[in-house]
């Protein structure tokens, strides 16, 4: 499921906006810690957890600017954008 990272709450933790309108915390494993670097407004893939299916989850994937450009103009950030208006 695709969101946007709104804030980082320390830890490795951040609030993501979800595709589905629902604000979810979500983890950063450490691989993706160590490797990249995540900012507020990044668009992020998140795998809900099975348990608290609303309000958690894990951030497997940060997209880089140039596949953002090819998601938008799939229209998959329909969704994304009218949460944020």
């Amino acid at each position: 499921m695709l969101g946007i990272i709104e804030e980082f709450l320390g830890y490795d933790r951040a609030r993501v906006l979800c595709a589905d309108g629902k604000t979810r915390l979500c983890r950063i494993p450490g691989r993706l810690r160590k490797r990249m670097w995540m900012r507020v407004g990044d668009i992020v893939l998140v795998a809900p957890w099975e348990f608290q299916y609303d309000k958690r989850g894990d951030i497997i994937y940060r997209y880089s600017s140039s596949e953002v450009q090819k998601l938008d103009k799939m229209g998959l950030l329909e969704s994304l954008k009218a949460y944020l208006e």
